[in-house]
């Protein structure tokens, strides 16, 4: 039965190992590892290669596979590395802390630790020394969904 299948799998040349690297490629799509990829585009390098020379056994299209598999996950780490990629927006779902750092005018003045800035659109609770309304504060941190503040002596 395993001799049938292999058979019949090594009878469909080419064509095996290019559905096989498009199925790896599918897989990580659906696995975004960026291991499965670089085994998808080995298996299509075979199929590119027993296409060409299609009188080659089964046991030597593995090997090569086994080969270009290792060479493309050597070749896809050392890009990788030297390209991590950029990221738009580091803080992209920590709202409060893409402020740090800014200056607002406090809307309420900071009376027992607690105050409100007007920030773009929206308004922000903040922690803080007291400090009167209309004045300019620097936010520091973030305390969950509390932007803690510093006076800033004016300039």
């Amino acid at each position: 039965m395993l001799n049938e299948t292999i058979t019949w799998i090594a009878d469909l040349g080419h064509w095996a190992w290019w559905i096989l690297g498009v199925a790896l490629v599918i897989l990580e799509i659906f696995a975004p590892t960026f291991f499965m990829l670089w085994l998808g585009i080995s298996a299509g390098v075979v199929g590119l290669v027993v296409l060409i020379i299609p009188s080659m056994t089964w046991e030597y299209q593995w090997g090569l596979f086994a080969i270009f598999s290792v060479i493309s996950l050597l070749v896809g780490r050392t890009i990788l590395k030297k390209n991590p990629g950029v990221e738009d927006n580091f803080k992209l779902n920590q709202r409060g802390a893409q402020y740090v750092g800014r200056r607002f005018t406090l809307t309420e003045a900071i009376e027992n630790g607690r105050g409100k800035i007007h920030v773009d659109d929206t308004q922000w609770t903040v922690s803080g020394p007291a400090v009167e309304s209309g004045k300019t504060v620097k936010v520091v941190g973030t305390d969950g969904t509390l932007l803690v503040v510093e006076a800033v002596d004016p300039e």
